[in-house]
């Protein structure tokens, strides 16, 4: 007698019930009041701190330009002695913030523009620019001619100042049209949030992204239009991948010492992201998320205050409350950014482009398998 062995059948992904979400509109996080308040607020809150970041970051790139002590980037070209005091008693926007983004990003590196700042065409607009800034500069010009690579790689640093600043440029005017949607009534659930961030993230997907220096009255392209990088594909997605995906280590956390064998050695396996940080140490030495959170404690809505100081321990652990918040907020960007990169429309009847979709969101679900998701569901 012949038996036949039953047909294989598809195994099921473990996060399955998530990619299902995300093709059907909905969102990595739960819909509830209390998070849609939590997410909109914070958001709120992130999106003045993000104006705050872009503004510096975008006057770093074009005003201290190859400045090697910027001892007064941080002031916007206004340096007065009340600014000084308070920058001193530390009464300010934590801008070391954003430049700790910046590096993560230039550090992780990825996508098109990453290509194109170790192209010819790049190394030739950098050394154009930085000969005519070192002309008459006699200390500067021996120090490139000893190191030929040094100059370049500012100049690279210098295009991830302004590619970041132009990138939280658009994202903080997002977030607040979304507090001002929500406040107005147009959005009252997470599905709406994510539908609202995805909608800005499209509209603004093919912005160019580029970077010119004036020096001696000449304009010098660093990051020319016709290098094709654009807003989504060439910033969003490589901030996603760098700073929510892959991050760093944070001191104090991990062990830095080789033998330990904390750290990867593949950096395409990190998972310090902004989806993976436990939000407990927040507010301990060696953690820069903690200055994210203390510079959105300075703008929270008064109704997310109102929230904290009814929780737990009220506004004594509020830092630790608001990582919680943005961690839940950033799960609701990562669901509209996912949603917007699918390869084909997410309803679509077409067999093989449902496929498609499935693996590229399983993909991600792969990545995401230890990452905060399931904290956010509780």
């Amino acid at each position: 007698m012949t038996k036949t062995l039953p047909l294989a059948t598809a195994s099921v992904h473990p996060l399955e019930p998530f990619i299902q979400k995300l093709l059907g509109a909905e969102a990595l996080l739960p819909d509830s009041k209390t998070n849609v308040l939590e997410v909109v607020g914070i958001l709120k809150s992130y999106g003045v701190v993000l104006d705050a970041y872009s503004k510096n970051l975008i006057y770093i790139a074009d005003h201290q330009f190859l400045v090697l002590f910027p001892f007064f980037k941080y002031f916007n070209g206004e340096v007065t002695l009340a600014k000084l005091l308070r920058h001193w008693w530390h009464d300010r926007i934590n801008f070391e913030y954003a430049e700790y983004c910046m590096k993560t990003m230039l550090w992780h590196g990825g996508g098109q523009m990453d290509a194109y700042l170790d192209s010819d065409d790049f190394l030739q607009r950098c050394g154009a620019a930085i000969a005519a800034k070192i002309k008459s500069n006699p200390a500067m010009r021996g120090l490139h001619g000893l190191f030929p690579d040094f100059l370049p790689e500012q100049v690279r640093q210098l295009a991830y100042y302004s590619a970041l600043g132009q990138f939280w440029r658009v994202m903080s005017d997002l977030f607040i049209d979304l507090s001002d949607a929500y406040d107005a009534g147009r959005v009252q659930t997470i599905p709406d949030v994510v539908a609202f961030i995805k909608a800005g993230l499209v509209a603004a997907a093919a912005n160019p992204i580029t970077y010119a220096v004036e020096i001696g009255g000449t304009r010098y392209d660093v990051l020319p239009k016709s290098a094709g990088l654009t807003f989504l594909m060439d910033v969003a997605v490589p901030y996603v991948e760098a700073v929510f995906f892959r991050g760093t280590p944070f001191l104090g956390t991990v062990s830095y010492n080789a033998q330990a064998n904390q750290i990867s050695v593949d950096q395409g396996r990190f998972d310090y992201g902004a989806l993976y940080a436990d939000p407990l140490p927040i507010g301990g030495a060696g953690i820069p998320p903690t200055l994210l959170m203390q510079d959105m404690r300075h703008f929270l809505p008064d109704y997310l205050t109102a929230f904290y100081q009814s929780q737990g321990r009220g506004l004594d652990d509020v830092r630790v409350k608001i990582c919680q918040s943005f961690q839940k907020s950033m799960f609701c960007v990562t669901s509209a950014s996912l949603q917007g990169l699918l390869p084909h429309p997410a309803d679509t009847t077409d067999p093989t482009e449902r496929v498609a979709n499935h693996e590229f969101l399983a993909a991600w679900m792969d990545r995401l398998a230890t990452s905060r998701l399931d904290v956010v569901q509780l």
